[in-house]
């Protein structure tokens, strides 16, 4: 008998065809990378309310990814004004991913948060976002690259290279999986954390002091989430393997329960 392997349930965005036909997309990276280093199927779900029904998702899944996406989260999920500057935005998935944040939280489900899941994660508990993190004194430009012109880097490897150092609490658990107190990631993101909420722990920071991994305090199981991009090249590079190792074995304890 083939043995079933643990089902993830990988959240779609909102993305215009040919700027007329609505599609949910999800990165395929993510996907192989539940596939080939997590063991996992993934499952794509839509990030909106009427058409994915929480409940019934969370009794097919046995872990959820929430993925990053171009669309912020928009402001008023915070307590902030909406500012055009800083669109797209995608309300579906705001509502979809916070509450079923809150879902798996309770229920002990396996939680990994990405880029702008790790915003969705941080969010859901109380955190504020600043829209552009690299306009804040000191820090630096956490966007990815792009070329002189504006346009975005050609060559992925520029894109997704490792930039800039993270620092891990000691004793964390981050530290714990990941064996060590200080990694160095890739940096693709405009949003970050501005005030923690009080389920937030910051277990990793950036050099310039912007928050990069966090746990939620007290979850049921599993919940953990990064502002960088894990899911590159996670067979290959060790510090996103390892994370995802870590939720596969989440997964196979959460399928045995």
């Amino acid at each position: 008998m083939t043995k079933k392997r643990p089902v993830v349930g990988v959240i779609g965005s909102a993305h215009k065809v040919e700027g007329r036909f609505t599609a949910q997309r999800v990165g395929e990276r993510n996907l192989r990378a539940v596939a080939e280093v997590a063991g996992a199927l993934p499952l794509i779900f839509a990030g909106t309310p009427e058409i994915t029904d929480i409940g019934a998702l969370l009794e097919v899944v046995d872990g959820i990814l929430l993925t990053g996406a171009r669309a912020n989260v928009h402001p008023t999920r915070f307590g902030m004004a909406e500012d055009p500057r800083h669109e797209p935005y995608d309300h579906d998935r705001d509502a979809l991913a916070l509450a079923l944040i809150e879902a798996c939280v309770a229920r002990g489900v396996p939680l990994f948060g990405i880029c702008r899941g790790f915003q969705e994660m941080s969010v859901a508990f109380g955190s504020s976002l600043h829209p552009e993190i690299r306009e804040l004194p000191g820090r630096m430009n956490h966007r990815m690259p792009r070329l002189p012109n504006g346009e975005i880097h050609p060559d992925l490897a520029v894109v997704f290279a490792d930039r800039h150092e993270v620092r891990l609490t000691p004793g964390g658990v981050f530290a714990k999986l990941l064996g060590c107190d200080t990694i160095r990631v890739n940096s693709l993101h405009g949003q970050g954390i501005l005030q923690p909420g009080k389920r937030i722990v910051i277990e990793g920071v950036a050099e310039d002091g912007t928050v990069e991994a966090i746990r939620i305090a007290d979850a049921a199981g599993f919940a953990l989430g990064v502002q960088w991009h894990a899911e590159h090249a996670a067979d290959r590079n060790p510090i996103n393997r390892k994370l995802f190792e870590a939720f596969a074995a989440a997964l196979t304890a959460r399928r045995r329960r």
